[in-house]
């Protein structure tokens, strides 16, 4: 069976990480995002209930 032959198909991989973690995986964690979040604090609304007509 030639899918178990680990030769070919092993290089493509390692090749592909070292492609990701080396020169493409940089460039994309040096981009500043736009949106930062902000310093909020989180206050818990209270929100009234529901009042059902048939109840």
């Amino acid at each position: 069976m030639p899918q178990l032959n680990p030769n070919p198909w092993l290089y493509i991989m390692i090749m592909s990480w070292l492609t990701f973690s080396l020169i493409i995986q940089p460039k994309l964690l040096s981009f500043t995002p736009t949106n930062t979040p902000s310093e909020s604090l989180m206050t818990p609304t209270k929100t009234p209930s529901w009042s059902w007509p048939w109840t």
